[in-house]
């Protein structure tokens, strides 16, 4: 709740906030998508994504996008609110590791894009079930 308060005390119009617990950002961004027909494009470059994390899902074989992330937040606003927003995530102790991952477009409406390190894009489903169990 700290970090959330530090976001609305900007006085930015957010457009939504989500908890990618559940189903990682996959199905975090999936649903947003889908809800409100538009397309998000993230951009694997900019996700932070721990390296040890990274190794740990190409050993075991899962995606990193579809991992639950406890304690994590998505925020979503204009772009010309992105940082502001930023600023004053990155001014609070929760929220100093915080990036712009990617952006919505209109098009195509309801669907998730990742745009990938080696300049290729590849759609991001919605998660079926889970790749590891809950342990909470």
């Amino acid at each position: 709740w700290p970090l959330v308060k530090t976001i609305l005390d900007t006085k930015v119009e957010l457009r939504a906030m989500r908890d990618p617990t559940r189903g990682g950002l996959a199905a975090a961004v999936c649903d947003i998508a889908q809800a409100s027909d538009v397309a998000i494009r993230l951009h694997e470059n900019a996700l932070p994504v721990a390296r040890e994390v990274r190794g740990a899902c190409e050993l075991l074989g899962l995606d990193p996008l579809t991992i639950a992330n406890e304690g994590k937040l998505l925020v979503f606003c204009r772009h010309a609110d992105a940082e502001c927003v930023l600023a004053a995530m990155k001014g609070h102790s929760l929220g100093r590791n915080a990036v712009v991952i990617g952006e919505v477009h209109e098009k195509p409406p309801g669907m998730v894009l990742l745009q990938t390190t080696i300049g290729g894009e590849r759609i991001v489903d919605m998660p079926t079930g889970e790749d590891l169990p809950r342990i909470c």
